[in-house]
């Protein structure tokens, strides 16, 4: 009896069958030494856990925070113009701080008649909307109402399965979907809330711009001893103070004029209350890349609720995609020009983590926030790898 016994192919031949790469191939192959500093990288990975942790935990503390810091950066360049004229720092703060609170509220005034047209028309553009769906579905359960039966069916079935005593419930047609009472209760605790964070964020900012170039002087002089340390901190804080002061004005020109068209299309179109839809649509463009979907959405809704035809949600979606091309084609790509060239899928990216971790405002802080972060990053030997990820 034969013993056909064969020795297992050693493991850098088995490997090498695997991988289809042959001894003189691999050993012309580059290799590359990346020693990895176990104990250093686990401590960076910790140390930035706790960074999100508290940022995410802090939320009510560090968002006005973020936003006082934006707009002192925004409004220093008006106040340093009135010191220019010889008008004292304080009076020139709470002279730019307190036009921009009246005109703000000016605005909200006149528009008051409108607003409180859309809150009036709210309970029967909710019946309308109901209407158009039943009638959507010709008389017929919807799928929401499809799937709450067979979970009500499944739930019968497993108590009944269990010898579980089933008491009656009410009939689904007597239950709402979306109760609305405690939809308009949540939106007034959070219109309070709101509020009360801009006032804060209005005295933050009436501090930052009363202290002047105060912490700019202690943060030179707390970077380093060295003169060369000292030049460099001075260069990444006026860097970054161009950079927040020029999308600020982004943000300024092309949501004001996105406003403008937008009343205007509007008007055209023929909706109602085109001043305060266009003013909300103005705010809402802030959002970067889901704005327009949402103003789509907004207008739309309004428009079937008065027209009722479909016809003009599509006039309203394609007056808006229409503006919103044209403010971002001519305007903001001929002024970002000005700004750090940035990676779009880094911005991309920055947009997610910070709705992430901030919801709606991580939204509207998350590119201002890379801006800092690139503009950092370039000017710091260590980060240039995350100045090299961030950039074009």
């Amino acid at each position: 009896m034969s013993n056909d016994h064969r020795d297992p192919a050693p493991p850098s031949t088995a490997m090498t069958a695997l991988s289809g790469t042959t001894e003189g191939e691999r050993a012309n192959s580059p290799l590359m030494d990346f020693p990895v500093d176990a104990r250093g990288l686990s401590l960076k990975i910790l140390a930035v856990l706790a960074v999100v942790f508290a940022l995410s935990a802090g939320h009510s503390f560090f968002i006005p925070l973020v936003f006082g810091i934006f707009f002192a950066y925004m409004l220093n360049p008006l106040v340093r113009w009135l010191e220019r004229i010889h008008i004292p720092r304080a009076v020139a703060t709470s002279l730019v701080l307190g036009s921009l609170v009246v005109g703000s509220l000016t605005g909200a005034y006149n528009l008051r008649d409108e607003f409180n047209t859309i809150l009036k028309d709210l309970p029967v553009a909710t019946k309308k909307m109901s209407r158009a769906l039943q009638s959507l579905n010709d008389g017929e359960p919807g799928t929401f109402q499809q799937m709450q039966a067979a979970a009500a069916e499944i739930e019968k079935a497993t108590n009944q399965a269990a010898g579980v005593r089933v008491t009656p419930k009410r009939a689904m047609t007597d239950q709402s979907v979306v109760n609305l009472t405690q939809w308009l209760w949540a939106g007034s605790m959070g219109a309070v809330a709101f509020a009360g964070q801009t006032m804060m964020v209005i005295f933050l900012v009436f501090f930052f711009l009363l202290s002047g170039d105060t912490f700019k002087r202690k943060l030179v002089k707390i970077s380093g001893r060295s003169l060369s340390t000292r030049k460099i901190t001075v260069h990444i804080l006026d860097a970054i103070n161009m950079s927040i002061q020029h999308y600020m004005l982004i943000l300024l020109v092309t949501n004001v004029l996105f406003g403008l068209m937008m009343w205007i299309g509007l008007k055209i179109i023929g909706v109602e209350n085109a001043g305060a839809l266009a003013v909300a649509s103005a705010f809402i463009h802030i959002i970067p890349y889901f704005g327009t979907v949402l103003i789509i959405g907004l207008l739309g809704m309004t428009a079937f609720m008065q027209f009722q035809t479909i016809a003009s949600v599509v006039a309203v979606a394609a007056a808006t995609v229409i503006v919103a091309t044209i403010v971002g084609t001519f305007v903001t790509t001929w002024m970002t020009g000005r700004i750090a060239k940035m990676n779009a899928a880094a911005v991309f990216v920055s947009l997610l983590f910070w709705t992430w971790l901030w919801g709606v405002w991580g939204m509207l802080l998350s590119i201002p926030i890379i801006f800092i972060v690139k503009v950092i990053s370039d000017h710091v030997e260590e980060l240039h790898g995350v100045s090299e990820l961030l950039g074009e």
